[in-house]
């Protein structure tokens, strides 16, 4: 049986899985609707978030929903990308390998990790026969080490891939050992929760960006669970240290702001802002704001919406026919 069988774990129909699939369109209006479009239209999944960036021509959606939903959702949304994107004519500040450029799935609640693993292999498999599109499963679904990173296996991009599959190596886990003409190749992997951090230089040096990305970033010595790249936007004229943090408990936020300010200010550059891509959990934000305005003794149940939530929930469980409760007229 294929893992989207019928028997399958992660089929359970109370797990909530998210999926935060990254495409490579952000400019063209009618592209990016086209897609939304066709995910709204496959079933009954979440767009939490949906966000568009024309300078990295890279659009981000957050998705959630039962595993049947999100499976449903994300071989709508390729379906859409494959029709509309062609690589060919593609240009904008952020690496990629395909038009959906990267899939990932990550357990919420009712679903383990290897339910996500199992999940992703199904979604890979059914977009390679779909497309015949070459697809690389990484992080916990990886099935070879140097896979689990998600930049090794995008490096060379869309241009470079073609001579990248010569080697035995970066054979496609699922399709054909072919770069798809228009639609290049999809990584589809498991992860944990992943808040993408961007932080703005006051200056256009994209090599001052990109030394600061060596210094923060976890593979060349930096900060724990933290990735990093150098990026320009070449509409505002500004380098940017684009970053994934894998684990903000590890290191949080403003850690990572203030080495980046740091850095940049050892060359006589300020930051000029900074921006999370999707959505970020609330106990990020805490901890920064803990941080920031040096709070004692701070609970998160200080936070009024928080408290509100749960005596709401309290009030629920005691009288099951209040607010949201009541079945009779």
């Amino acid at each position: 049986m294929m893992p989207g069988g019928p028997g399958a774990p992660w089929m359970a129909p109370s797990a909530l899985i998210e999926s935060v699939p990254n495409f490579s369109e952000g400019r063209r209006r009618d592209v990016i609707d086209a897609v939304l479009q066709a995910v709204r239209g496959s079933g009954p999944v979440s767009i939490l978030d949906a966000s568009s960036d024309t300078d990295h021509n890279r659009s981000v959606l957050t998705l959630a929903g039962a595993p049947a939903a999100v499976r449903a959702a994300l071989l709508a949304l390729v379906d859409a990308c494959v029709e509309r994107i062609d690589l060919r004519a593609h240009r904008g500040g952020h690496p990629r390998m395909g038009a959906v450029d990267v899939i990932p799935l990550v357990p919420i609640r009712g679903a383990t990790m290897q339910d996500c693993v199992a999940l992703a292999r199904d979604i890979g498999a059914a977009i390679a026969a779909r497309h015949d599109l070459p697809v690389y499963l990484y992080e916990k679904a990886a099935t070879e080490p140097q896979r689990r990173n998600l930049a090794e296996i995008r490096k060379g991009e869309f241009e470079g891939f073609s001579e990248k599959m010569k080697d035995p190596l970066w054979k496609p886990d699922f399709g054909p050992a072919r770069v798809h003409p228009t639609a290049g190749c999809v990584a589809v992997g498991a992860r944990q929760f992943l808040i993408a951090y961007n932080i703005n230089l006051a200056s256009p040096d994209l090599d001052l960006a990109k030394a600061i990305a060596r210094v923060i970033r976890e593979s060349s010595g930096g900060l724990p669970c933290v990735k990093a790249m150098g990026v320009m936007l070449q509409d505002r004229r500004v380098a940017q240290v684009s970053i994934n943090m894998t684990d903000y408990r590890t290191t949080p936020l403003h850690v990572v702001f203030e080495k980046v300010r740091e850095e940049a200010a050892r060359h006589r550059v300020e930051v000029s802002g900074s921006e999370i891509v999707g959505l970020v959990p609330a106990d990020a934000l805490l901890e920064t704001a803990r941080h920031a305005l040096k709070l004692e003794d701070f609970d998160a149940d200080k936070v009024l919406e928080r408290r509100l939530e749960k005596a709401l929930a309290a009030d629920g469980a005691r009288d099951p026919s209040g607010p949201g409760g009541r079945t009779g007229p």
